[in-house]
């Protein structure tokens, strides 16, 4: 993984994780044990889920880069749609308390995102071509008059 994919990984994912840690708290104050067991399983599925877009995000626009902006909207609705769907599947979860978990998931999955934008509007990221080493004068874009 490039070291501007680790970057951007790391500036998303530590303050997703404090805000897990946060919310861990908090739950444990209000819920007890299963709050808490809630709130660190719903910051995990933040983090795998997202982490995994991420990554497939990044080899998409390595390998096919004009489907790069196409592929990133597809990406959100997918992978909301597949928290959705694990909402509702351990609604009825006694295994730990469910709205710490969907709580947490929530505020986990807002700052994901925030922490993702935020990251992307300070990176440096080259996106105009460098002139050619040859020499060439640039083509103008237009007629050919």
């Amino acid at each position: 993984m490039p070291s501007n994919d680790v970057r951007t990984l790391l500036q998303t994912a530590v303050p997703t994780a404090a805000t897990g840690l946060v919310a861990a708290v908090v739950s444990a104050v209000v819920a007890g044990g299963k709050g808490a067991l809630g709130a660190v399983v719903g910051t995990v599925v933040v983090i795998g889920f997202m982490g995994i877009g991420m990554f497939v995000l990044q080899r998409t626009a390595k390998s096919l880069p004009h489907l790069f902006q196409a592929m990133g909207l597809m990406l959100y609705m997918a992978q909301l749609l597949l928290l959705f769907m694990l909402m509702a599947l351990l609604k009825d979860t006694s295994a730990f308390d469910f709205k710490a978990f969907a709580f947490t998931l929530l505020a986990a999955t807002i700052v994901w995102v925030a922490a993702q934008a935020r990251g992307f509007m300070k990176a440096k990221i080259v996106y105009v071509e460098p002139e050619s080493s040859k020499g060439e004068k640039p083509q103008k874009a237009g007629s050919s008059s």
